[in-house]
Protein backbone atom coordinates (compact mmCIF):
# COMPACT_ATOMS: atom_id res chain seq x y z
CA UNK A 1 0.00 0.00 0.00
CA UNK A 2 1.07 3.66 -0.61
CA UNK A 3 1.30 3.97 3.01
CA UNK A 4 3.95 1.39 3.77
CA UNK A 5 6.16 3.24 0.97
CA UNK A 6 8.95 5.21 2.52
CA UNK A 7 8.69 9.07 2.38
CA UNK A 8 11.99 9.83 1.04
CA UNK A 9 11.86 13.41 0.93
CA UNK A 10 14.05 15.38 -1.42
CA UNK A 11 16.70 18.01 0.77
CA UNK A 12 19.91 20.30 -0.48
CA UNK A 13 19.01 19.85 -4.20
CA UNK A 14 17.59 22.90 -6.21
CA UNK A 15 17.18 23.92 -9.36
CA UNK A 16 18.12 27.21 -10.97
CA UNK A 17 17.25 29.47 -13.79
CA UNK A 18 20.55 31.10 -14.49
CA UNK A 19 21.03 34.52 -16.74
CA UNK A 20 24.18 32.97 -18.43
CA UNK A 21 25.13 35.76 -20.60
CA UNK A 22 23.90 39.09 -21.56
CA UNK A 23 24.19 41.36 -23.81
CA UNK A 24 22.52 44.52 -25.83
CA UNK A 25 20.82 42.42 -28.25
CA UNK A 26 20.01 39.26 -26.27
CA UNK A 27 20.20 37.43 -23.01
CA UNK A 28 21.03 33.55 -22.45
CA UNK A 29 19.43 32.09 -19.49
CA UNK A 30 20.24 27.97 -18.64
CA UNK A 31 18.42 25.86 -16.22
CA UNK A 32 20.39 24.14 -13.70
CA UNK A 33 20.83 21.34 -11.68
CA UNK A 34 22.42 22.23 -8.25
CA UNK A 35 23.61 19.54 -6.14
CA UNK A 36 24.43 20.57 -2.48
CA UNK A 37 24.20 17.01 -0.89
CA UNK A 38 27.74 15.67 0.25
CA UNK A 39 27.09 12.46 -2.02
CA UNK A 40 26.23 12.05 -5.75
CA UNK A 41 23.03 11.79 -7.32
CA UNK A 42 22.85 8.78 -9.66
CA UNK A 43 20.31 8.22 -12.61
CA UNK A 44 18.96 11.65 -12.56
CA UNK A 45 16.04 12.09 -15.11
CA UNK A 46 14.12 15.25 -15.56
CA UNK A 47 11.31 16.03 -17.31
CA UNK A 48 10.04 19.75 -17.98
CA UNK A 49 7.15 21.43 -19.81
CA UNK A 50 5.47 25.27 -19.80
CA UNK A 51 1.83 25.57 -19.30
CA UNK A 52 -0.52 28.55 -19.03
CA UNK A 53 -2.25 31.28 -20.53
CA UNK A 54 -1.53 34.29 -23.00
CA UNK A 55 -4.04 36.54 -24.16
CA UNK A 56 -7.07 34.28 -23.10
CA UNK A 57 -5.63 31.13 -24.48
CA UNK A 58 -4.00 28.15 -23.12
CA UNK A 59 -0.83 27.23 -24.10
CA UNK A 60 1.14 24.47 -23.58
CA UNK A 61 5.04 23.71 -24.68
CA UNK A 62 6.53 20.01 -25.32
CA UNK A 63 7.73 18.23 -22.82
CA UNK A 64 11.23 17.58 -22.65
CA UNK A 65 13.13 14.12 -20.83
CA UNK A 66 16.57 14.99 -19.97
CA UNK A 67 19.22 11.52 -18.70
CA UNK A 68 21.67 13.66 -16.92
CA UNK A 69 23.34 10.19 -15.57
CA UNK A 70 24.85 11.21 -12.21
CA UNK A 71 25.50 14.45 -10.57
CA UNK A 72 28.47 14.64 -8.36
CA UNK A 73 28.17 15.86 -4.79
CA UNK A 74 28.55 19.47 -4.53
CA UNK A 75 27.81 20.52 -8.25
CA UNK A 76 25.76 20.99 -10.47
CA UNK A 77 25.21 20.48 -14.03
CA UNK A 78 22.68 22.36 -17.30
CA UNK A 79 19.25 21.24 -18.15
CA UNK A 80 18.57 23.06 -20.78
CA UNK A 81 18.67 26.92 -22.30
CA UNK A 82 15.21 28.60 -21.72
CA UNK A 83 13.74 31.70 -23.66
CA UNK A 84 12.59 34.83 -21.96
CA UNK A 85 8.86 33.95 -23.97
CA UNK A 86 8.10 31.31 -21.55
CA UNK A 87 8.85 32.88 -18.60
CA UNK A 88 4.84 34.26 -18.46
CA UNK A 89 3.62 30.13 -17.96
CA UNK A 90 4.25 27.96 -15.27
CA UNK A 91 7.38 25.55 -15.37
CA UNK A 92 7.97 22.94 -14.29
CA UNK A 93 10.66 20.21 -13.67
CA UNK A 94 9.75 16.87 -12.50
CA UNK A 95 12.96 15.23 -11.15
CA UNK A 96 14.02 11.89 -10.31
CA UNK A 97 16.94 10.22 -8.81
CA UNK A 98 18.75 7.27 -6.46
CA UNK A 99 20.38 7.97 -3.51
CA UNK A 100 22.06 4.25 -3.33
CA UNK A 101 18.97 1.88 -3.35
CA UNK A 102 16.38 4.49 -2.74
CA UNK A 103 14.44 6.68 -5.20
CA UNK A 104 13.59 10.34 -5.21
CA UNK A 105 11.39 12.64 -6.93
CA UNK A 106 10.02 15.73 -6.86
CA UNK A 107 8.36 18.20 -8.60
CA UNK A 108 9.68 22.03 -8.66
CA UNK A 109 7.62 24.68 -10.04
CA UNK A 110 8.17 28.39 -10.87
CA UNK A 111 5.03 30.07 -11.41
CA UNK A 112 4.44 32.96 -13.95
CA UNK A 113 6.46 35.80 -14.05
CA UNK A 114 8.34 34.58 -10.84
CA UNK A 115 11.82 34.65 -13.04
CA UNK A 116 12.46 38.28 -12.25
CA UNK A 117 15.35 40.58 -11.53
CA UNK A 118 13.39 41.34 -7.86
CA UNK A 119 13.72 37.61 -6.96
CA UNK A 120 16.91 36.84 -8.40
CA UNK A 121 19.91 35.50 -5.76
CA UNK A 122 23.79 34.37 -6.14
CA UNK A 123 22.98 31.19 -7.04
CA UNK A 124 25.75 28.28 -4.92
CA UNK A 125 28.16 26.71 -6.71
CA UNK A 126 27.84 28.33 -10.06
CA UNK A 127 28.17 32.06 -8.84
CA UNK A 128 25.87 33.54 -10.76
CA UNK A 129 22.36 35.75 -10.81
CA UNK A 130 19.18 33.48 -11.37
CA UNK A 131 16.07 32.71 -9.49
CA UNK A 132 16.12 28.92 -7.08
CA UNK A 133 14.08 26.38 -5.67
CA UNK A 134 14.89 24.16 -3.29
Amino acid sequence: MKTDLPENIVEHVSIAIVLDSATPEAKLWKVYLINLKDQALETVLISSKGYGEKDGEKIKTSVLRHSLGNVEAKSFIQIELIDEQVFGLTNEYWLSFYLGNQIYDKKFIFVPESIVETNMIRIPLLNKAGVMIG
